[in-house]
């Protein structure tokens, strides 16, 4: 399958955009009883069997029959640093699945709109990953067979300038995104009851 690299970073795009909406309806429909986590662990279950098939099985069986071309050197530094990865991947799926659940019953137990802390939560992750990503790599510089290299050069003043910019641009758009969807699934207010009436008189 030969696809551009710009195929694979809309692939990534979809896949990371569309993760934090599907994974939060997923534990919501496996929920048996407000408040409790069973949806959320069973969400988290699901989320590690398709880690099992796609990150385990799929490359396994590449390795075992595509020959020389997809054997891997086995290299300490490589096995630890790609685990560390997975662990900070698999961390991070986790959390947001709990941070759906927390944020709901905090908006609960205030007595306002479930959503109200919910639509939060992708703004503030697909923004602070992106100057995470950016603020280390500006001090750790690894080099084949030394990890643990690490220097800083001080950048042009266009670096934080687009740091805030992307910032503020990502958390707008999906903001407005989760509060629109919010504003449609948020709860109807109670229907106006009429008073009794007194009883009348017998006719």
């Amino acid at each position: 399958m030969n696809i551009p690299w710009w195929g694979y970073v809309i692939l990534a795009g979809l896949s990371w955009g569309t993760y934090v909406p599907i994974i939060f309806y997923g534990g919501t429909e496996l929920t048996t009883k407000p408040g409790t986590i069973g949806g959320r662990l069973a969400s988290i279950l699901c989320v590690g069997v398709a880690y099992f098939v796609l990150a385990v099985v799929i490359p396994v069986v590449l390795m075992a029959t595509r020959g020389d071309e997809a054997k891997p050197e086995w290299k300490l530094n490589g096995l630890i640093f790609s685990g560390i990865a997975g662990v900070a991947g698999a961390v991070g799926a986790i959390c947001v699945i709990f941070a759906s659940k927390a944020a709901v019953d905090a908006a609960k137990l205030e007595g306002i709109n479930p959503a109200t802390y919910r639509i939060y939560i992708a703004p503030l992750i697909f923004t602070l990953a992106p100057i995470i990503n950016t603020l280390l790599s500006l001090v750790w510089h690894p080099k084949p067979g030394e990890p643990f290299h690490f220097g800083f050069e001080m950048p042009s003043w266009h670096l934080p300038v687009g740091i805030v910019l992307v910032a503020a641009g990502t958390f707008l758009v999906l903001y407005s995104k989760e509060a629109a969807e919010a504003k449609k699934g948020g709860p109807k207010p109670p229907a106006t009851q009429p008073a009794d009436t007194p009883a009348t008189s017998g006719s």
